[in-house]
């Protein structure tokens, strides 16, 4: 559905609206699935393998892709040109291997940025929760706050580095995790927003990205337990990225860098402390 002129001006309106509650059910497959796709390795077993299986915490952003689809659905922005631009995740508790998650949902903050709105979506649980920042072209001008501006570039050199790699087919598996928007598979729904090709997925990149990042650190990634990042420029299946993270112990920083430019700016983590297993 997209938004007519009448919707754009009165973006401000959608602060706090309550966007349905959900119970989502997911089973081992699920999990293992989400792990395969943002890049687990066949021997960290804890990861994918059903009788040892630790879920990552960012799957849980896959059982609530639901609530920003339902605010597109009901006319806040256009779905075909709004752009995720954050996302933050707060693990409260640990996701079993198979179960269900009733989550609810909400508007939370909407910014004017004159041009465009930025809408916050909020869904909660008892396992997490999570916010999406979404921007939509064409929804600003109604007389809201502007609200925070870009945060400044971060100074100093990194405390270490690694290499960020995707596959050829990442995009194509991660989608079967339930995002199934034509940018990420369709070269012609991906040159309508003006990308060469299909793009990788905003959260497959976060979510693989807390894979290397636990992986350079030495932190479990099902540890996770606190995240957040913002998504600067798109990647491709296939390409491959500098990833910088800064400070030590189980709270850093972290960017994502390709060919000078940012893919994820502004990423923190937070680690639970425990063993690597497998």
């Amino acid at each position: 559905m997209s938004t007519d002129a009448s919707t754009a001006r009165n973006a401000g309106a959608w602060r706090g609206a309550d966007l349905g509650t959900r119970t989502v059910a997911y089973d081992e497959r699920d999990a293992i699935l989400y792990a395969l796709a943002v890049g687990a390795r066949a021997d960290e077993l804890d990861l994918v393998f059903e009788e040892r299986l630790r879920v990552l915490p960012t799957f849980a952003l896959t059982l609530a892709q639901w609530a920003p689809d339902e605010l597109g659905d009901r006319g806040a922005f256009d779905p075909t040109t709004a752009l995720h631009g954050s996302q933050q995740l707060n693990v409260l508790a640990s996701l079993p291997p198979r179960g269900e998650v009733t989550m609810t949902a909400s508007v939370g903050e909407v910014w004017d940025k004159g041009s465009a709105a930025v809408l916050e979506v909020v869904v909660r649980s008892d396992y997490f929760v999570a916010t999406w920042s979404l921007f939509a072209p064409g929804a600003g001008g109604f007389g809201g706050d502007r609200g925070p501006g870009k945060p400044a570039a971060r100074p100093g050199a990194p405390t270490m580095t690694g290499r960020f790699e995707t596959t050829p087919n990442q995009a194509a598996l991660y989608r079967l995790t339930g995002d199934l928007h034509p940018i990420h598979i369709d070269p012609a729904a991906a040159s309508r927003i003006g990308q060469p090709r299909p793009i990788l997925h905003g959260l497959c990149t976060l979510g693989a990205a807390v894979l290397d990042v636990a992986r350079l650190i030495g932190a479990h990634p099902a540890d996770l337990r606190s995240l957040d990042g913002r998504f600067a420029t798109a990647i491709f299946p296939g390409d491959d990225a500098e990833l910088r993270v800064f400070g030590e112990g189980r709270e850093v920083t972290f960017e994502m860098v390709r060919d000078g430019k940012p893919v994820i700016a502004n990423g923190a983590a937070g680690f639970d402390e425990s063993e690597r297993r497998q």
